[in-house]
């Protein structure tokens, strides 16, 4: 499989916002869901940062100069994501696991129920 990092910027960019800000709206449905004040979500300046309490803190990012999202997870570590055009998703380039693949795994176990984030196929919520 390709890891596209021939990506024009533009499309990076339109690619990533989107992708970004779908996972911001799900974070934010499923911290409603749970309803603690113990986790929190964030996004500012393309750094979008999930608080789970005791369970730690995701920091996801875009990363202009490399054209991937970066994710730092405190149970698997960092990883770098790379936008794949064949299965228009973002991929680790390691292991080829989609991004949502693996924080539906962690947060279902941190949270104790099931995780969906549904970020495949990122173009088609592009507006």
């Amino acid at each position: 499989m390709h890891y596209y990092s021939d990506l024009p910027m533009d499309r990076y960019h339109v690619l990533s916002d989107a992708t970004m800000n779908t996972l911001l709206e799900r974070l934010e449905n499923l911290l409603d869901e749970v309803g603690s004040d113990e986790f929190e979500v964030d996004y500012h300046s393309g750094v979008l940062t999930l608080n789970l309490g005791s369970n730690g803190t995701y920091v996801i990012n875009k990363q202009p100069p490399n054209k991937q999202i970066w994710l730092s997870s405190p149970h698997s570590g960092p990883k770098r994501y790379d936008y794949v055009p064949a299965t228009d998703d973002w991929r680790y380039s390691r292991d080829g696991e989609r991004i949502d693949v693996l924080m539906e795994r962690e947060l279902t176990h941190a949270l104790g129920r099931d995780v969906k984030l549904g970020l495949e196929r990122v173009s088609e919520t592009i507006e």
